[in-house]
């Protein structure tokens, strides 16, 4: 099957990708790792897309649709792969279906998972990090045992800016108003199963296989 999740960060969608991944045998590809590898291996690609994120812009569609296609075109993806992270535009859409047709393929099933603007401020405003040993930790979810202080190394905990809920309400703004005619262009294709991403990650996982079995 040829998959794509669709969801905001602090969705989800990365954990139910690598369940959809080992259930199904078919490679989780997500668009972030692909960057972060073309920027570890230093080459004249991994400049461009490092001097793109380093000022907080969108890599360009050329770079990334040229990366998804180059990667979807390994041996690994015979029978296969799930899309996290891409696409994030109407247009890139367009382009995988155009990849996908010169192989003589189709996108089969594209799931969208649905969590609140609400709850992703509470799940990913109220992250902290040691600045010492770099363990994460959520205020709700995984708080240190002593306020303010690393569990693992007593290091000082600090909050990215990219984590604090101002910031976090406005990357959930600008991923909706990017992503709403991609949930439209899949609706319209009878491609797209929406699923309540506020829940447990095995009812989750459950409902989503559903989903991609053609029964939800």
């Amino acid at each position: 099957m040829h998959i794509v999740l669709l969801g905001t960060p602090g969705s989800g969608k990365g954990t139910q990708a690598g369940i959809i991944s080992q259930r199904l045998g078919i490679p989780h590809i997500a668009s972030g790792d692909l960057f972060r590898q073309a920027m570890e291996r230093g080459d004249e690609l991994g400049e461009r897309v490092k001097s793109y994120l380093d000022k907080g812009l969108l890599v360009p569609d050329e770079i990334t649709i040229g990366m998804i296609q180059e990667r979807i075109a390994a041996a690994d993806c015979i029978n296969g792969f799930i899309l996290d992270g891409f696409p994030r535009t109407l247009e890139q859409a367009k382009a995988l279906d155009r990849v996908l047709e010169e192989r003589g393929q189709v996108i089969d099933r594209v799931i969208y998972i649905k969590v609140s603007a609400e709850e992703l401020v509470r799940r990913l405003g109220g992250r902290f990090i040691c600045r010492s040993c770099q363990t994460p930790y959520h205020q709700i979810a995984s708080p240190p045992r002593v306020e303010g202080r690393c569990d693992r190394c007593g290091g000082e905990l600090y909050q990215r800016p990219d984590d604090s809920p101002e910031t976090v309400r406005k990357r959930i703004e600008v991923y909706f108003a990017e992503t709403a005619p991609l949930i439209d262009y899949y609706k319209e294709v009878g491609k797209l199963a929406g699923i309540d991403g506020e829940r447990g990650i095995e009812e989750i996982a459950e409902e989503l296989a559903s989903a991609l079995s053609g029964k939800g």
